[in-house]
């Protein structure tokens, strides 16, 4: 798309999408086409005997679904300096690492520069939809990005996350500064060696540029609570340093101080101003505006597990608006925001049929009088034939199907999605959960989603004691009979033993998956059980992953943990002051 432009003509790129979108049906099959001719002589592909066929009943009836497991073995050996065409015709330029936080361990997934084009695309289709409700003027963005550790696989191609691939090409940079997005810090603070340093330099920055920022916004809402959270601690060391026009002792990278020398001159004025701005304000609310006057929205990922963080991230924004960032995993994209007016919790996202080629798997969950099959790794559902991008229906959920120019074949990408509509041809998805099961025990099912559900209604009984939830995740005990939930709670101060109690029965009583309510009845699954950690628990459980090399840009917190997440676990279990059992069901 308009890559080089002085300054992105959102009509422009609102009209190609438009064009893209009146026949989504027959852009995909282009799509398609353009992807299996490109990488048809492929290793993967040639061994299920397409030979040569492009069309879409061939693809899928020679090609099967995969998972991430079918395809780990093509993508190490790739990592391993393979350079014959395994996945794709032209070479995989870098690998990119996923956030890890569900498996306790990242995943390596192939990046080239179709994923580049793609990204761009995607960002501009947004931005043009933006722009036309909420217009920007040429100014900076307050952007909490940081770039993770890059290191080398053993056959010499670049490993990192997915966003750090993306903000290392200057593709990235012309496609901000076209958008009149452009970070206010340097280079050197977003790929500083420390994230605290980077932290710090990015809040000094925005208060220096403060006047010319005009949107606040990160990869995940938790990213901008942490932010100012620790700018509600540093503000005044901030202000020393605009003052002084020395930067404090605590960044001690010679790269990140050299980039901070040019930017931070000594302002008395400013550093008054601030101090002034920070003690009017009451707890905090309205931070955003308060400190950044011409600041029009703040900007990125807000739903799914990121849906907990909003009414804090409300509480700093203010009055102003919470745009939600676009739909795409560490894999690849799947839709835009083309209503950017929609309140997070019902946003949409427009899928964009020229970046890949989309099936849907329709979803019906297991009725009662049906045998379902017991597992801990997949939601129960009865599974049905996968439909294309224009043959999905308004109000059923699916699980997403992806085929990628970056080596991905009918790849299962694990998202249950909702359609609202139709954005002329294309459907617009509402994000609903991973398909994943989290908790079970028995023959109950309950997902990311329902443990959000539940801590929702729990945390509301804190509201009169002025305590918030500032993080939680669960986990399932079965080392004694019978097994139970545990959930962890992180909270913002001490409330009364009652409270607590009653908390911890109302999170037992929320779960009403059937299987889960008849299994508490009959004791096959025993009293939920609430644990309350220390505060900064989650703040150790960040630590730990930036530590292991994760990106925090990239982070989530992980709402399971399960055995196979060990580090964690023990963090968890180390920080617990008090347990309470429910007895909702006694």
């Amino acid at each position: 798309m308009l890559e080089n432009m002085e300054e992105l003509n959102h009509e422009d790129v609102i009209k190609e999408f438009n064009l893209l979108t009146k026949d989504a049906e027959r852009v995909q099959v282009e799509t398609l086409r353009r992807i299996l001719e490109e990488n048809g002589n492929t290793e993967y592909l040639n061994s299920f005997g397409l030979n040569g066929r492009t069309d879409p009943a061939s693809f899928k009836a020679f090609v099967p679904l995969s998972t991430h497991k079918d395809l780990e073995p093509y993508i190490q050996r790739i990592a391993d300096g393979d350079a014959s065409p395994v996945l794709t015709g032209k070479p995989i330029t870098a690998i990119s690492l996923s956030s890890g936080t569900t498996q306790g361990k990242p995943k390596f997934l192939p990046f080239n520069d179709e994923l580049v084009k793609s990204t761009m695309q995607i960002f501009q289709t947004s931005y043009a939809f933006r722009n036309r409700e909420f217009p920007l003027k040429n100014g900076k963005a307050l952007q909490f990005i940081y770039g993770s550790k890059q290191f080398k696989t053993k056959g010499g191609l670049p490993a990192s996350t997915a966003t750090t691939n993306v903000y290392r090409c200057s593709q990235f940079k012309n496609t901000m500064q076209s958008m009149q997005s452009q970070c206010c810090s340097p280079d050197e603070v977003i790929f500083g060696p420390s994230f605290d340093q980077s932290l710090y330099c990015h809040l000094l920055c925005g208060v220096i540029y403060r006047e010319e920022i005009q949107v606040v916004s990160s990869t995940f809402a938790h990213s901008i609570i942490h932010a100012f959270r620790t700018f509600e601690q540093i503000w005044e060391e901030l202000c020393t340093d605009i003052e002084e026009g020395v930067l404090s002792s605590r960044v001690t990278s010679q790269s990140v101080r050299n980039a901070m020398s040019k930017i931070l001159k000594p302002d008395p004025e400013l550093a008054d101003l601030i101090r002034k701005k920070c003690k009017g304000l009451n707890d905090w609310r309205g931070a955003i505006p308060v400190i950044f006057p011409n600041v029009k929205y703040v900007y990125g990922i807000l739903t799914g597990s990121m849906e907990p963080y909003l009414k804090k991230l409300r509480h700093y924004a203010g009055t102003l608006p919470l745009v939600c960032a676009d739909y795409g995993s560490s894999e690849g994209w799947i839709g835009a925001n083309v209503n950017p007016k929609l309140p997070p919790e019902y946003a949409t996202f427009a899928v964009l049929p020229d970046i890949g080629y989309f099936e849907f798997i329709p979803l019906r969950e297991n009725q009662e009088d049906q045998k379902p099959e017991k597992t801990a790794a997949t939601l129960l559902y009865r599974e049905l034939e996968p439909v294309g991008l224009t043959e999905v229906k308004v109000g059923e959920e699916y699980e997403i199907i992806v085929t990628s120019f970056a080596g991905l074949y009918r790849y299962r990408l694990g998202d249950v999605v909702k359609v609202m509509g139709f954005y002329n041809s294309t459907p617009e998805l509402q994000f609903v959960c991973r398909r994943s099961l989290i908790l079970t025990v028995n023959i109950d099912k309950n997902t990311e989603k329902d443990l959000q559900l539940s801590v929702e209604a729990a945390s509301k009984l804190l509201v009169n004691e002025s305590i918030e939830v500032v993080d939680f995740t669960s986990n399932v005990d079965v080392s004694s009979e019978p097994g139970h939930y545990v959930i962890f709670w992180e909270l913002s101060g001490e409330a009364k033993e009652d409270v607590i109690t009653e908390c911890c029965n109302c999170l037992d009583r929320s779960f009403i998956d059937a299987g889960y309510v008849g299994s508490r009845k009959i004791n096959a699954i025993g009293a939920l059980e609430l644990r309350i950690v220390r505060k900064g628990t989650f703040q150790k459980i960040l630590q730990h992953y930036l530590n292991h090399g994760a990106a925090f840009s990239q982070f989530k917190t992980p709402r399971f943990v399960g055995p196979s997440n060990g580090g964690v676990l023990n963090i968890l279990t180390d920080n617990v002051v008090k347990s309470y059992f429910s007895t909702a069901f006694s």
